[in-house]
């Protein structure tokens, strides 16, 4: 595809092994209300038989652009190679195994058109895994920087950015350091320069939070995030003593196993996360 469209939707790839949950999430862009996007698949170094199920995602649409990756290098360099194919105004996050609502890009897009005050906007998600809809994600609708202290205040796979922001910012730091926490240490920066983002109130996608998801969280992943979280904290202005225990959060919860975990979180079937977040100190595990 040569010609500009008004979105392109970038999605990292790797050894999809439920073809059935990642068919799902790609067929959920191209049933969009909104039909000017181009979906960048970039497969970051599957094997078969992985990539002719990436192949035959891409088959499903002439709008889908498959980029293959020879090695496996992690989420933030396989978006930044989507970012410098994409010819979209506006780049649109979406991942593998989750679900957009029909008309999320046409929400998401009308509101930044209106708005220009903003760079980028997300929403509000409903939680689901195999057995479907279990519960819910709220964020706040203009977060501010101490929303960082308990978790990225934006869903990643639910927002939509003017390109232009992620070009003149560097897009994803590759660095080993922000592995799997590509997305908050972005926003961090984005805030720490001045840019603000909106989170419509209201759910345009269903996030995939299950048992797997919470058994990714390694000790390693965690001590990344908390060394994250103290540079950020500390860009942003803050960390003080009365904010510390915020850098040591993912340490604290890596302490339950992850099926525990996962079952604390669905026993709270109607959880408000930014709602009740100084009431549980279980938001972040």
């Amino acid at each position: 595809m040569g010609e500009i469209v008004q979105i392109s939707v970038i999605m990292g790839v790797y050894n999809p092994k439920d073809p059935e949950r990642f068919f799902r999430a790609v067929r959920s862009i191209v049933s969009q209300t909104f039909s000017d996007w181009e979906l960048i698949l970039y497969d970051d170094g599957s094997k078969e038989p992985y990539r002719q199920t990436i192949r035959q995602a891409a088959d499903m649409d002439k709008r889908i652009v498959l980029i293959r990756g020879e090695k496996n290098r992690g989420l933030a360099y396989g978006l930044n190679q989507c970012l410098r194919r994409a010819v979209g105004r506006y780049i649109a996050r979406m991942d593998d195994d989750d679900v957009a609502r029909e008309d999320r890009l046409e929400k998401q897009l009308r509101f930044l058109e209106l708005h220009p005050g903003y760079q980028w906007v997300g929403s509000n998600v409903e939680l689901i895994d195999r057995r479907g809809v279990w519960g819910c994600r709220k964020v706040p609708a203009v977060p501010g920087k101490r929303d960082f202290l308990f978790t990225s205040p934006y869903i990643h796979p639910t927002v939509l950015f003017h390109k232009r922001v992620l070009q003149e910012n560097g897009g994803y730091n590759t660095a080993k350091e922000y592995l799997l926490c590509e997305d908050y240490e972005l926003f961090m920066r984005l805030h720490k320069r001045g840019y603000q983002g909106y989170n419509i109130q209201d759910t345009l996608l269903q996030y995939t939070e299950d048992y797997k998801a919470h058994k990714k969280r390694t000790y390693r992943r965690r001590i990344r995030e908390m060394k994250m979280r103290y540079q950020g904290f500390r860009r942003l202005g803050i960390l003080n003593g009365g904010t510390f225990h915020h850098v040591l959060r993912p340490l604290l919860a890596g302490a339950i196993p992850a099926g525990p975990r996962h079952y604390i979180k669905k026993r709270m079937k109607g959880w408000k996360g930014w709602e009740k977040r100084e009431k549980t100190s279980t938001e972040n595990i």
